[in-house]
């Protein structure tokens, strides 16, 4: 087959317009967010998750007249697959998946990278083969790539040098820190290191813990919000893995009685990818906690994340308002930092001065100021506010207001011609002003800066591709149908049914979700806008939170557990995670 080439002018946007999988308002909105971020529109389209990605593979193939295909759940026996050497498949993105005689099918993320076609083109002429070329996405190819060697294969294959003492534990080694530095950096634990890592970021893990368990270790993956073991490893390489992921941190080797955190930066795939670790110590050994952050993920855009209708709205009004506090409050792990960075992510452009007082920084935005606090030498958050003042600042965002004095000074900044954003640590929306009293505010202060209040969860994503509708218990579904009576007609949706019997949707499991049913996680939330109401019911003292909710209800807004409802109801998470996410 005659290698890819553009059969026409046209771009990639106009293949997906002409084929109606892509409106002309929403190519305009991408088209901002392109220019706003110096980057091309076919790489905000392939990242915005605005796409199906079959339509999107679909337009590609038309494009460069290459026939897509889907490669999940597609197993490649190894002769096939190492054909194309796993460092050129994995550096080209390409893999050979099919052989009939001398025509092996070649599938390629990017059609016209030319220096992969030459060496396609190579290692067919060496071999005598002739090449079917075909395109398919990036998380296909990668699940083609995991089959050249699994986590446990590679790792196994890493501690046969490490049997019979090669891998020393720390009480039989010179423990100053050059002796020790060396034994970590040459033991076969550096590459059992770096392969759990790499496979960290592969499964899209948001932490990995390492932790001694009887006469074993256990490696675990954190995969959309549940642990998941990978890998159990025998206890004796448990120091010498620890001691590793120390030097990496530049943290104190030798020091095992007292927490360290610490933060290092490894390049996996062509991607920058941040750990901040963390380490405990337990009765006999250290737990290592790594959580992981991926600078160059693709843009982080509200409605990607989950917020739509009369909540995106008010969101993004409040992202054009000269002055005042937008706060968001959730528990550990409820999405409130990524919210924020979407919100600065709108509102960042030339003519703003953007600083951020973070604990720590955990993406790094271009154009935005971001300074991280340090206790150890006074940088507390308070102490950064305030030098955050005298920098003549547009739009502040401080990681969390967590004392009165932080408190006051967010407070005063958005009476004085500031956008101020935060997070606070309430159940609900409706908490977080008795809170910001607790905290010694004035109620007049708290109703003159206050803008947008907003609590937010987590919750599963249903997997696209092996979803089907699935009955639930008649009590459930009044139970449901109660949750939803207080509100006002006009503010039901009109996309979803509303009579029993109630259609909701569970994964069945696919190759894409790894059987789980789910995949990726989506925001739940309540969005408080702070109008006149609402500012005489906090002036006015007597049960806040009680007033405030019956006015937010008023107001045809959804509470949090209503807001997963009609997500559940659209298919895009269970009732089950709504239903875990929200219960007090």
């Amino acid at each position: 087959m005659a290698a890819p080439h553009l059969t026409t002018t046209q771009t990639l946007a106009d293949v997906l317009l002409s084929q109606k999988a892509l409106s002309a308002s929403k190519l305009g909105e991408l088209q901002a967010q392109a220019q706003q971020n110096h980057v091309t529109l076919d790489e905000i389209i392939e990242h915005a998750n605005v796409v199906r990605e079959e339509d999107l593979l679909k337009a590609k193939g038309m494009l460069y007249n290459v026939p897509p295909v889907d490669l999940f759940g597609k197993i490649v026996r190894a002769e096939i697959l190492n054909i194309i050497p796993q460092e050129l498949a994995i550096n080209y993105k390409m893999a050979a998946f099919a052989r009939d005689g001398n025509d092996v099918s070649v599938a390629m993320a990017d059609p016209t990278n030319f220096q992969a076609l030459e060496a396609i083109e190579f290692i067919a002429r060496k071999n005598n083969l002739r090449i079917k070329y075909f395109i398919t996405s990036e998380a296909s190819l990668k699940y083609i790539f995991r089959q050249y060697e699994s986590l446990s294969a590679e790792v196994e294959e890493a501690l046969k040098g490490a049997e019979e003492g090669a891998t020393k534990q720390l009480e039989d080694v010179d423990l100053s820190e050059r002796g020790l530095e060396e034994v970590v950096k040459t033991a076969p634990v550096s590459k059992i290191v770096s392969v759990v890592l790499r496979h960290a970021v592969e499964g899209k893990a948001s932490d990995v813990h390492i932790e001694p368990v009887g006469n074993e270790t256990r490696v675990r993956y954190r995969i959309d919000g549940i642990l998941h073991t990978s890998l159990v490893l025998p206890k004796h390489v448990h120091s010498s893995l620890v001691a590793r992921i120390k030097v990496l941190s530049n943290l104190k080797i030798d020091e095992t009685r007292v927490p360290q955190d610490g933060r290092f930066r490894m390049t996996i795939d062509g991607r920058d990818v941040d750990y901040r670790v963390s380490t405990l110590p337990l009765i006999n050994n250290e737990k290592v906690v790594m959580r992981i952050l991926d600078t160059t993920s693709s843009l982080i855009d509200l409605t990607n994340l989950g917020f739509e209708g009369r909540n995106l709205e008010v969101m993004k009004e409040a992202t054009t308002r000269s002055h005042g506090m937008f706060l968001i409050t959730g528990p550990t792990g409820s999405g409130k930092s990524t919210t924020l960075y979407a919100l600065l992510n709108i509102m960042n452009g030339e003519g703003v001065n953007i600083i951020t007082l973070e604990d720590p920084v955990e993406y790094y935005m271009q154009g935005i100021n971001q300074s991280q606090v340090n206790p150890e030498v006074g940088l507390t958050f308070a102490a950064g506010l305030r030098s955050i003042l005298r920098q003549d600042p547009d739009i502040i965002m401080v990681g969390e207001i967590r004392d009165n004095e932080t408190a006051a000074l967010a407070v005063h900044a958005a009476l004085t011609g500031h956008i101020v954003l935060s997070t606070l640590h309430t159940n609900d929306a409706f908490g977080a002003v008795p809170r910001l009293i607790d905290m010694k505010i004035e109620p007049f202060l708290i109703a003159s800066s206050l803008n947008v209040v907003m609590a937010q969860r987590l919750v599963r994503r249903v997997c696209q591709y092996c979803k089907a509708p699935i009955d639930i218990p008649v009590d459930l579904q009044t139970d449901v149908l109660k949750n939803i009576e207080t509100l006002p007609k006009s503010a039901l949706p009109t996309d979803v049914g509303l009579k029993p019997p109630l259609k909701f949707w569970q994964g069945q499991g696919c190759a894409r979700c790894e059987n789980t049913g789910y995949k990726g996680r989506v925001s739940i939330s309540e969005v408080l806008e702070v109008n006149e109401q609402i500012k005489k019911i906090i002036v006015g003292g007597g049960d806040l939170i009680d007033n405030i909710q019956k006015a937010f209800v008023g107001q045809g807004m959804y509470l949090m557990k209503q807001d997963g409802i009609f997500k559940a109801l659209r298919g895009l998470t269970t009732i089950e995670e709504v239903w875990d996410a929200t219960r007090a």
